[in-house]
């Protein structure tokens, strides 16, 4: 069997430009100057808990079976954000609108960060990247609303299209700390390889 190709460790640095919290019953987010994080991910937010209930993304198991909850927060870049928007036609597309719980800027193709990426933040905290977040029709139809549009089906399954490999990525809380604005961010990549097959 032919070795893969092992791409080695890389660092690299960002800056926090945005946080936000989903205190309600939505997953839509508003913005807060600072982010507290527990094991559990962000207290108060919908997406907190050490497990969660499995849905349609995991269709190996039955709905509603408790699994480990790796999303517990929500990490997006405005460029990959306005890359969709500029593919929808529309003029922007705000971080809150799709849940979003941090922003950082500093990274080109945030989207395309691997699998445990480590996200060390300068106050302490540290995040793990899970994975992408795929896009869905219940994203694209909160984006929908919130430019006015709530009944343009079309535009919200546009947003699945358009949003493929720039909708963020999702992680858990590795180490809890608090995240605030403007602090910067030590970005650890894994050793990377594509598994031959």
């Amino acid at each position: 069997m032919k070795r893969p190709e092992i791409v080695p460790s890389r660092k690299l640095a960002a800056t926090v430009d945005g946080l936000f919290m989903a205190g309600g019953a939505d997953f839509v987010t508003s913005p807060v100057s600072e982010l507290p994080l527990t094991l559990e991910g962000i207290p108060g937010d919908i997406h907190r808990g050490v497990t969660r209930r499995s849905g349609g993304r995991e269709p190996w198991y039955p709905r509603g079976t408790e699994i480990r909850n790796e999303r517990q927060v929500t990490v997006l870049s405005r460029d990959d954000l306005a890359q969709t928007a500029a593919e929808m036609g529309i003029d922007r597309i705000e971080p809150e609108w799709i849940g979003g719980n941090v922003t950082l800027s500093g990274i080109p193709m945030l989207s395309m960060l691997p699998a445990s990426t480590l996200l060390f933040f300068e106050g302490g905290a540290t995040l793990k990247i899970d994975f992408q977040n795929g896009p869905c029709k219940i994203s694209g139809a909160s984006v929908a609303r919130h430019v006015g549009r709530p009944d343009d089906a079309g535009l919200a399954l546009a947003f699945v299209q358009a949003a493929r490999r720039r909708r963020g990525l999702v992680a858990w809380v590795e180490k809890p700390g608090t995240i605030v604005m403007g602090e910067g961010v030590r970005v650890q990549l894994p050793e990377q390889w594509i598994y031959p097959v």
